[in-house]
């Protein structure tokens, strides 16, 4: 078979491993199996591209007790595959905080963070028409939940949100492109709370049960009308 042949083979591979870690990223720990049937291939080709992706250092896997016969293999994604998903110029974003740091102080970086905290709350709120139209029709925090999803999933955060049977919701960002910056300045994701708050407006509750910076494996918020 001559290389040109190969080419589509190859493609093919890379696309398939991307899938894994794609998955990997919004589901968590998954098993071969679970993968081969989200992806509609063998289990045996799976292992092949897990195998694979476990030499780059993007993935390792425990093993999960079953009820009958061998342990499962659970597979995950690493630290080193952050590097796949969107970064959010954390550098440039590090290096400007530790100079206004230096240049304002502690005070000046809050001032500067509250002002970016406004402009998002304004970025992420719903139009005044569309406000209109979501309370006639009774769904204003779930448009104003959908609307946040989408941008930020724009942005890179792979958000979503979902209606718990209480009533509540339970909002979900699967990656941050700032986590980089926000290990440098822990300002930022203290904001990140208030601003969501501030974007579904007076009177709804949100509360954050699982954070990325304090070993959680997505930034997870309980939102309560």
């Amino acid at each position: 078979m001559s290389t040109k042949d190969k080419q589509p083979e190859s493609a093919s591979a890379t696309r398939t491993r991307r899938q894994i870690v794609d998955l990997l990223k919004q589901h968590g720990p998954l098993d071969a199996a679970a993968l081969a049937g989200r992806l509609g291939v063998s289990g045996m080709a799976v292992r092949q591209h897990l195998y694979g992706l476990e030499k780059e250092g993007l993935i390792d896997h425990r093993e999960e007790p079953r009820a009958m016969g061998r342990p499962a293999k659970l597979w995950a994604l690493t630290s080193e595959a952050n590097r796949l998903f969107p970064a959010g110029y954390a550098e440039l974003t590090i290096g400007l905080m530790d100079s206004v740091r230096e240049t304002f102080g502690e005070e000046g970086l809050e001032k500067l963070l509250a002002v970016r905290n406004g402009k998002q709350i304004a970025h992420y709120s719903l139009p005044a028409g569309e406000a209109e139209q979501a309370v006639e029709s009774g769904s204003l925090l779930e448009e104003k939940l959908r609307r946040l999803v989408e941008l930020r999933t724009a942005e890179g955060y792979m958000a979503e949100y979902e209606r718990e049977p209480d009533g509540t919701y339970v909002f979900t960002e699967k990656h941050c492109p700032i986590c980089d910056a926000a290990q440098a300045c822990a300002s930022l994701c203290r904001f990140e709370t208030g601003m969501i708050r501030g974007v579904l407006g007076e009177g709804v509750e949100v509360e954050r049960t699982e954070h990325l910076l304090s070993g959680g494996r997505r930034c997870v918020y309980r939102i309560a009308p």
